[in-house]
């Protein structure tokens, strides 16, 4: 007979206020001198302001090679253009999952010039034998992204992974990677309200607190974590979610480890230095 142990924080990070891009003001999560990375997620980027002043000049091209860019709109409307000729507008809700492979070049740039711009970038990596594979995209609209309440006061939105629907079914998120096997929910809780769920087996995993805040773990393993602020999650199998008085909402993030060598600089993560110095190459003459 199988028992349940409850997942833990078992490190707590708080965002870092910084920018990228064109000067566009966000809080860099993972991928900053508190937690540089966390296999295979290389980068967490929150960016959520009311002042265009903030975001208006968005993400100029830019080039990448070796990875995945998640990119998850929860207000605003964001335009993508590459050198491949593909092209779309991410709105409220949506989700694009960008694999990068070989190269390309790309621009990101808002499509409004006031209101709300909010979401995350998030930065998966890709294994060895995948790094040169030809770029692709996996992009959903907010209405293909499967909602369930699977517990009184709880809404999750499943992007990746699977979850259950709280009447004996599941739901599986549109997002396919076989490389990382993701888990990307967005949970709601209502006040005070309580919910389990089964994390991945073997996955590296945190949850990410955006509104309100919550409590991790179980008895007197759980943890408070804040608005902004990060738990990493280890030491069992099931991941204990309570809401505060004022209810929450979090974003649950799991990927199977590639426990590959990272060789990173900039845009390109590749697995030794000679690959990122051909990346630079490539760029350099044109063949992304």
């Amino acid at each position: 007979m199988q028992t349940t142990t409850h997942a833990r924080v078992i490190r707590q990070v708080r965002g870092a206020a910084t920018s990228d891009g064109a000067g566009v003001k966000l809080t860099r999560v993972i991928g900053g001198p508190a937690l540089p990375d966390l296999d295979p997620f290389l980068l967490l980027d929150e960016f959520g302001t009311d002042r265009a002043e903030d975001y208006i000049a968005g993400f100029p091209s830019h080039p990448h090679r070796g990875f995945e860019t998640v990119t998850y709109m929860l207000d605003g409307r964001m335009r993508h253009k590459d050198n491949h000729g593909n092209e779309g507008l991410l709105v409220p809700g949506s989700v694009q999952w960008m694999t990068a492979g070989r190269g390309l070049v790309h621009s990101e740039m808002p499509e409004q010039e006031e209101g709300r711009m909010r979401g995350f970038q998030l930065w998966v990596n890709l294994p060895a034998k995948d790094k040169l594979t030809d770029p692709r995209y996996q992009e959903f609209e907010a209405a293909r992204i499967p909602v369930v309440q699977p517990a009184a006061g709880v809404t999750v939105k499943a992007i990746a992974g699977e979850v259950g629907d709280g009447h004996g079914g599941s739901v599986r998120g549109p997002i396919v990677q076989p490389a990382t096997d993701p888990l990307y929910l967005d949970i709601a809780l209502g006040a005070s309200a309580q919910w389990q769920y089964a994390l991945p087996e073997g996955h590296n995993a945190f949850a990410y607190v955006f509104e309100g805040d919550a409590a991790l773990g179980d008895g007197e393993d759980a943890r408070p974590l804040a608005t902004h602020e990060m738990g990493v999650l280890g030491g069992g199998d099931v991941l204990k979610l309570q809401a505060g008085k004022a209810g929450a909402r979090l974003i649950l993030v799991a990927g199977r480890p590639l426990r590959e060598p990272v060789a990173r600089h900039g845009p390109f993560v590749m697995n030794t230095r000679e690959e990122l110095m051909q990346a630079f190459v490539d760029f350099q003459e044109g063949r992304f």
